[in-house]
């Protein structure tokens, strides 16, 4: 089943922020994000245990389990288990140490076996609350967190997690399955299998105004070609297309705040908002089922929603083209 089918929309919400991902936030305030999510319309909530070790789910779930379970479309990852014990050391994260320092404490093992993999997904319902899963993604087998034992571990993955969820698929007990990284090179290993094979994948950070070429190269036609979705995670890179000060989870270097400033310069002449130039140059390729951006604040909520129908005049995809803003190959709104 392609993702198409499945998702409710092309606007979904990415509760990875939820896990106190840079900074810690009140639950009052992470609950009233995921009820602006769902009063705004969103029923595409995609999660992780890895996001706060646990508590992303755990929040998510707290709101979730007053609605209607058919009305919503959810997914989760494997890839960690989150045990019941605390973490004493720091956490091993590769490129994205700290990242959820104010998340919950309790140890993480990074797992991709078959037993993992099923423990993870129970797991992963009980903090959720719910008795199903719709899409589970394999979770960071790539180069940011594990440098290069990289490919050790999608071989774990490929003969353990790969083989369980798409057994769980064929039994109809999740309606789809795929990888959720921030590189493009597990996809590819992936789409050149045999078997098993993935109903679309999750790709964050990776197919934005700033970070889109490597993509475009070798993964998306390939994807195009085989038939299979992308759901677009990270569309403002870290938050920095979204007025933040974050690019790929850490401070923005001067180039890219430079750059940032070029773009808003251009969104700012043909009276656009930043965030609808990234969510709609985000979607505009056909491989693109959903973008999921994340929030933590309920106001967020409304901006990304406006955004996403905000009308965007042809002019200004033709002038960031011209401009060199982005790739000659990247497809654009309006066929600009």
């Amino acid at each position: 089943m392609s993702l198409t089918e499945i998702l409710p929309g092309r606007l979904g919400f990415g509760t990875a922020p939820l896990g106190n991902m840079f900074r810690a936030i009140p639950d009052d305030e992470a609950l009233a994000t995921v009820e602006a999510a769902w009063d705004q319309g969103i029923r595409l909530y995609d999660t992780a245990p890895f996001y706060g070790a646990g508590l992303a789910e755990e929040r998510l779930g707290q709101v979730l389990a007053g609605k209607p379970r058919d009305s919503y479309v959810l997914s989760t990852k494997v890839g960690r288990v989150v045990l019941d014990e605390h973490e004493t050391a720091a956490r091993e994260l590769g490129e994205k140490g700290g990242l959820f320092e104010h998340g919950n404490p309790n140890r993480m093992v990074h797992e991709w076996t078959a037993d993992a993999t099923e423990r993870s997904v129970e797991d992963s319902l009980k903090r959720l609350g719910t008795d199903r899963l719709d899409i589970v993604w394999v979770h960071d087998i790539a180069q940011d967190f594990h440098g290069d034992l990289w490919l050790q571990k999608f071989e774990e993955a490929r003969t353990g997690a790969f083989r369980v969820l798409s057994r769980l698929r064929d039994e109809g007990v999740i309606k789809a399955w795929g990888l959720g990284v921030n590189k493009t090179e597990p996809i590819e290993l992936t789409l050149a299998l045999d078997e098993p094979r993935p109903d679309g994948f999750l790709l964050a950070g990776r197919y934005t105004l700033l970070d889109h070429e490597h993509a475009l190269k070798r993964l998306l036609p390939m994807a195009q070609e085989r038939g299979v979705d992308m759901v677009v995670g990270g569309p403002y890179s870290s938050g920095i297309l979204a007025g933040g000060t974050h690019f790929e989870y850490q401070q923005a270097p001067p180039e890219i705040v430079e750059r940032v400033g070029t773009l808003k310069a251009l969104t700012d002449r043909h009276g656009v908002s930043i965030k609808a130039a990234a969510l709609q140059f985000s979607l505009a390729h056909p491989v693109s089922a959903a973008v999921i951006p994340g929030a933590t604040r309920p106001s967020r909520i409304a901006e990304d929603v406006a955004a996403l129908n905000e009308t965007v005049p042809a002019a200004f995809w033709t002038e960031l083209r011209a401009a060199g803003l982005v790739s000659p190959a990247a497809p654009l709104p309006h066929g600009a």
